[in-house]
């Protein structure tokens, strides 16, 4: 793995040199963009949107439009931002795991202690697991802040990137049902299904089954036989036809 940003844990006055990795990587296929005609590969370019010519990456500048011009921005200029939180992944507070919403939750990443920090890395990695808390904080990462938080992961420090709360859409721009009645033995029905199929989490019983038959199909192209097109029609229930489902389901 390579590592994606390097820096330091910040944890009271003790800082823990550390490199972050990605912890997660694509189960999809990857699919390249060719023209139907000659299969030749569709490549994106950097354009001149006045002259239409390509431009080079060291040509390449941030700009901030400001009233009727723009302002170009250096890597010197993010640095300067706050340059803090572009080498230390400040920890503000340890909170409980399960007062945190999934919903703020985001990309995982690995946290490695560089040399050096091993012992404080491991004092910490132990800290959060006999308290059973997180560490909540903030740093920089391809001139972006983020919030995160920091907890111990099968013997490592796992770092979880969450969302702001300004960026959670609300929920008051949803159409919810609010005054239909459920009758209790509807009720009733729908606990003894979810108690019927209740079963230790086991992520590992699971697979991306889209990709697998994607991928099926794929090589029986190549042999140059064509895929049949199953025809599913979901059928909805209907509330006059929920009690019959329920008890279709429990038998």
């Amino acid at each position: 793995m390579r590592a994606i940003w390097t820096g330091a844990i910040g944890f009271g006055l003790v800082n823990i040199p550390i490199k972050l990795y990605s912890a997660t990587e694509s189960s999809n296929l990857d699919l390249d963009m060719l023209d139907r005609k000659d299969q030749a590969n569709i490549k994106f370019k950097r354009v001149n949107e006045k002259t239409g010519k390509e431009v080079v990456w060291e040509n390449i500048v941030k700009g901030y439009f400001l009233k009727d011009h723009y302002v170009i921005l250096e890597d010197a200029d993010f640095e300067e931002a706050s340059p803090e939180k572009t080498k230390i992944i400040g920890l503000h507070a340890f909170v409980q795991l399960n007062e945190v919403d999934s919903i703020y939750f985001d990309t995982p990443y690995y946290l490695e202690p560089q040399k050096g920090g091993e012992k404080a890395y491991q004092l910490l990695t132990k800290a959060l697991e006999k308290s059973k808390t997180a560490g909540l904080g903030s740093f920089v990462m391809r001139n972006v802040e983020h919030l995160a938080i920091v907890r111990p992961y099968k013997g490592t420090l796992l770092l979880n990137k969450i969302r702001y709360e300004q960026e959670i859409r609300a929920i008051s721009d949803l159409k919810l049902p609010t005054t239909i009645k459920i009758q209790k033995n509807e009720m009733d029905m729908a606990l003894q299904l979810i108690k019927q199929h209740s079963k230790p989490f086991d992520i590992s019983k699971y697979k991306n089954e889209y990709t697998e038959d994607l991928l099926k199909i794929i090589k029986q192209k190549d042999k140059g036989k064509r895929a049949t097109i199953r025809k599913i029609s979901i059928d909805n229930t209907k509330a006059s036809d929920l009690l019959a489902k329920l008890k279709a389901s429990l038998a």
